[in-house]
C-alpha cells in the first residue's frame, strides 16, 4: 500500500503526525492502556496509547487511539488487527475530536439486529434524520449507489458502510474496461441510508479518491 501526499499538505512529516500514524479503535470497556498496547505492539513501534473516558464518571467509553512512529505500522495495524476492533485512521488533532469520536459512539445506544455495529443512532445528526426523513425532498431510499474512480475491495467497502447501523449487504461489481469501482449499498431503513449519504459521499478512500454516494430507486415508496 502507496500513501501520498497531497501538494497541499504541507510536508512530509505534518502528514505523518496529522493523519497517518493515528489509528482509532473500538475497545472493551475494561481494557487500559497497558491492555491496549500489549494487544497493538505486534504491529510496530508504539509511541502511545490513549483511552478515551467519560469526563463525568471516568469511565471508559470502550474506544482509544494508537499512534504509530511510522505510517506502515499504522497500516498494518488495521490491516492485521481482529475485525472486532474496528480499526480506522484517525482525525488530525487539529480537527475536532469529539466530533470525530461521537460519529462512532454516543452512550445513548440500542439494540440493532446486527451485533457488531457501531451505535451511531444515538449521534444527534443520526437522530434528527430518522425524525425527519419524509420532510426530505430528495427522492431517498434505502439503496445507494457508491462510485469510484479505483476499484472496490469487497471487504474493506462492506467495513466502512458497516459503521452505520442496518447494513444488509453490499454487492461490488467492476468494470472491466474503465477499472472504475461500482458498489450497490442497501440498509434496513432509509434512515441508515440517509445518514450513510450524508456521511460517506465525498469521503475520501482511499485517500485523495473521493466516494460519490447517490440515493438508487428500491422500489418502495419513498414517503415511508
Amino acid at each position: 500500500v502507496f500513501i501520498a501526499q497531497s501538494r497541499a499538505s504541507g510536508s512530509h512529516r505534518d502528514v505523518e503526525d496529522e493523519e497517518l500514524t493515528r489509528i482509532f479503535v473500538m475497545i472493551p470497556k475494561s481494557y487500559t492502556e497497558e491492555d491496549l498496547r500489549e494487544k497493538f505492539k505486534m504491529y510496530g513501534d508504539i509511541e502511545y496509547c490513549s483511552i478515551i473516558k467519560n469526563k463525568a464518571t471516568g469511565e471508559s467509553k470502550g474506544l482509544g487511539y494508537v499512534r504509530y512512529l511510522k505510517p506502515s505500522q499504522a497500516a498494518r495495524a488495521i490491516e492485521e488487527c481482529d475485525r472486532s476492533y474496528r480499526a480506522i485512521l484517525a482525525e488530525p488533532k487539529n480537527k475536532s475530536s469529539e466530533s470525530f469520536e461521537h460519529d462512532y459512539y454516543c452512550n445513548n445506544t440500542r439494540q440493532e439486529p446486527r451485533g457488531n455495529m457501531l451505535p451511531f443512532c444515538g449521534h444527534p445528526d443520526f437522530c434528527s434524520l430518522e425524525k425527519n426523513e419524509s420532510r426530505i425532498q430528495e427522492s431517498v431510499s434505502k439503496r445507494l449507489s457508491v462510485v469510484s474512480r479505483l476499484p472496490f475491495i469487497q471487504e474493506q467497502l462492506f467495513a466502512l458502510f458497516d459503521l452505520v447501523p442496518g447494513l444488509e449487504y453490499c454487492d461490488v461489481q467492476r468494470d472491466p474496461h474503465t477499472n472504475s469501482g461500482y458498489a450497490v449499498i442497501q440498509y434496513s431503513t432509509a434512515a441508515s441510508a440517509i445518514y450513510a449519504k450524508h456521511k460517506l459521499h465525498g469521503f475520501e478512500y482511499p485517500p485523495g479518491n473521493r466516494l460519490t454516494v447517490i440515493f438508487l430507486e428500491d422500489g418502495s415508496d419513498s414517503s415511508e
